[in-house]
């Protein structure tokens, strides 16, 4: 099966300062602010939406189709991608540009500031989609080049290729009318529960309306697990996944991503269906957040498949 993956690809790099910023930052003079946070180090760490999707999937066992867009920094983050299986014809190297970078610095009270440089994600990706055999193919459109979206989004309809819809953090760029596009003929769409209220407040639909225009909805609540709504018999049904608990909480970041790892793998398995696919979902996430950064988890499939065992009481693959 050739599963495509598209969003950003991104160098996280994060700092932590041995403070608090509100020693340091008075609301009265927050007109003039001028500070500078002298900080312990630095760790960086291979991030972005299709690069942290794509990692899960290789460890499941996949070797997915990258399209995105990097800079001219992009070696080491390449270098990684061939570790692991995961192949790079398709990214488009944007020579004059950066790969996109999260700079964030975390104080000891857990805030943060942080500043994102899209750099290279400025540019779409480039992709020929002719060649595509709609019965041999998934995709999944994640946050990142807004063009590359709602262009992938009509391309993959004219192919008849499924494609799973995650707006994410691109939500606030979207007009209504470009949203309901995306979502209408779309496998799942898939968001969290913070981003489907902001969905139907933007386009003014209501759950009815988008189960009209998608096969299910998946929306992801972290600790609290995911829900996948679908259209039945006139009405809707309500399936609840729970969180597989994780081991130690250490950083929630990228488990989205991993969630929507788990729930690809799981549509491809033969006689699988959209619930056993979430219920992998919600076990790759617990792996992503028990450890920092967004691709330093591991699992092989024989591990993977006994916690699954232990936790849901069936085979995972």
């Amino acid at each position: 099966m050739n599963i495509l993956v598209s969003g950003s690809l991104a160098y996280d790099r994060i700092m932590d300062f041995p403070g608090k910023f509100s020693d340091h930052i008075f609301p009265d003079k927050i007109h003039i602010l001028n500070v500078c946070f002298s900080i312990n180090g630095m760790r960086e760490n291979f991030g972005g939406t299709a690069g942290n999707i794509a990692y899960a999937l290789s460890l499941l066992g996949e070797s997915p189709t990258v399209i995105a867009s990097a800079g001219r920094d992009f070696k080491s983050y390449g270098e990684w991608f061939s570790k692991q299986g995961i192949p790079t014809d398709y990214v488009r190297i944007i020579p004059d540009e950066l790969t996109a970078g999260a700079y964030i610095t975390t104080d000891q009270s857990d805030n943060q500031i942080t500043a994102f440089n899209p750099g290279a994600m400025k540019f779409p990706a480039r992709f020929d989609f002719d060649p595509l055999d709609p019965d041999n193919a998934l995709a999944i459109i994640s946050p990142g080049n807004l063009d590359d979206m709602l262009t992938f989004s009509r391309a993959y309809k004219k192919k008849s290729i499924d494609y799973i819809f995650d707006p994410g953090q691109s939500l606030p760029g979207w007009a209504a009318d470009q949203l309901t596009e995306m979502i209408d003929g779309s496998r799942i769409f898939i968001c969290n529960d913070y981003e489907i209220e902001m969905t139907l407040k933007k386009t003014a639909l209501t759950i009815d309306d988008i189960l009209e225009k998608t096969g299910a909805l998946v929306t992801t609540k972290g600790e609290y697990g995911s829900t996948i709504t679908v259209a039945e018999n006139g009405g809707k049904r309500v399936i609840e996944i729970p969180a597989v608990k994780p081991e130690k909480v250490c950083d929630p970041t990228g488990a989205g991503d991993a969630y929507r790892a788990g729930l690809i793998k799981g549509l491809l398995l033969p006689d699988s269906d959209i619930t056993h696919a979430a219920r992998m979902g919600s076990l790759c996430a617990a792996y992503s957040v028990e450890v920092y950064g967004t691709q330093n988890f591991h699992f092989t499939k024989e591990s993977f498949n006994e916690r699954f065992k232990a936790f849901f009481q069936e085979d995972a693959f």
